[in-house]
């Protein structure tokens, strides 16, 4: 089976529609084709769109060239060979991030035409008999919603992003994370005070302040004020420019720390599991570069006994492929979920009703060959742009 075209579309939400909201911005997508009519389905989250159609396409473009005619022996040597086409330009920026998507979209091709779903190929799951018990056993993905508000900072947003957890735990999802994002100290621990308060003390809550602080003693103080609301983990208190910060808050903070949305390829997890002592990674599965590079993290972050936790604040289109890590990973209880239930965004709403359903706030492991999400019909000429 081979690759005999490589084809770019983009979609998105209305113009006015705010992104850090919940809202599509423009969003390039992938598919590949072979010779045997199985076609394989990718996002590329936060690249700009014209970056991708101008490198993913015909022969004449960087990822056509290395591609077109390749024959599909296994996801892992066509991510070798463009990862070795990298060596001499940019090993951590775009290029990278589109090699992902590509990479979950010939896992995608791989799947189907094995008839098996992309996590059996990727390992299966496997617990050993002596660590299996009830809070282990994987029979399911659980999603943490991940909550944001109309405004930053004070009261108000307190309020919408706890209104916005109750509705949904009302819904059966178990997991929350609020975003005091640009916000005081003391709003951080009150969003804390007042979401826990809310969904009562069996849920998880986790706290995402968006690269906030600089400093190392305020972080500390805030997160010994977290720890009595059972904070799961608290996700990037500082820029990840340097692992330093991080280092020092972990020996401190009884919270775990967390990072990695915007992390590329498995060398960057490292540095921060060895020298930042971050204990929960969140590869997002095409920018961390892809399935085959996110498998790589979950290997190196179980010897170090570190949580894998999917990052997705795009698409289902993009969560489908991390409910497969998870599905695979033994230390993964948890992926990102960006739930259309509390946002403004048609497209994000469409693509979620497409996607693996959520009942009783988990998802069901797979049994479509491939990655199994398909566009729903029509959606290009709804939000194509």
């Amino acid at each position: 089976m081979k690759i005999t075209a490589l084809e770019t579309f983009v979609i998105g939400d209305r113009a006015n529609i705010d992104p850090d909201k919940g809202g599509i911005e423009p969003l390039a997508c992938i598919r590949v084709h072979t010779d045997q009519g199985i076609a394989g389905l990718s996002e590329v989250f936060r690249v700009p769109p014209g970056v991708v159609t101008a490198t993913v396409g015909n022969a004449d473009t960087h990822f056509g060239r290395l591609l077109l005619g390749q024959e599909i022996t296994h996801p892992e040597r066509l991510w070798q060979l463009m990862w070795d086409a990298l060596i001499h330009t940019n090993r951590r920026g775009w290029e990278t991030i589109i090699l992902g998507a590509l990479d979950v979209a010939i896992w995608d091709i791989y799947g189907k035409s094995l008839g098996k779903p992309v996590w059996q190929l990727l390992g299966g799951v496997q617990r050993g008999p002596f660590q299996t018990h009830a809070d282990t056993r994987v029979k399911e993905v659980v999603p943490y919603c991940t909550i944001v508000s109309d405004v930053w900072g004070g009261a108000e947003m307190i309020r919408q992003q706890t209104e916005r957890a109750v509705k949904l735990a009302e819904l059966g999802y178990r997991a929350f994370k609020a975003e005091p994002m640009m916000s005081t100290p003391r709003d951080i621990v009150a969003m804390a005070r007042s979401v826990r308060k809310a969904i009562g003390p069996d849920l998880t809550l986790m706290i995402d302040v968006g690269y906030l602080f600089n400093d190392v003693p305020t972080a500390a103080k805030i997160c010994r004020q977290l720890a009595e609301f059972d904070v799961f983990f608290f996700e990037t208190p500082f820029p990840v420019d340097s692992p330093q910060p991080y280092r020092q808050l972990a020996a401190v903070s009884p919270i775990p720390l967390a990072m990695g949305e915007h992390a590329v390829t498995r060398w960057e997890f490292l540095d921060m599991m060895d020298r930042g002592g971050v204990q929960v990674v969140q590869p997002y599965m095409t920018t961390c570069g892809g399935l085959t590079e996110a498998k790589r993290i979950v290997e190196l972050a179980l010897p170090r006994g570190a949580l894998v936790c999917p990052g997705n604040w795009s698409t289902q289109i993009l969560g489908s492929a991390s409910v497969h890590l998870a599905a695979y990973s033994p230390i993964t209880p948890f992926v990102e979920f960006a739930p259309a239930e509390v946002f403004d965004s048609p497209l994000r709403q469409t693509l979620q009703d497409a996607g693996f359903p959520v009942v009783n706030g988990a998802i069901s492991l797979p049994d479509q060959p491939g990655i199994g999400y398909e566009l729903p019909n029509g959606i290009l000429d709804t939000f194509g742009t």
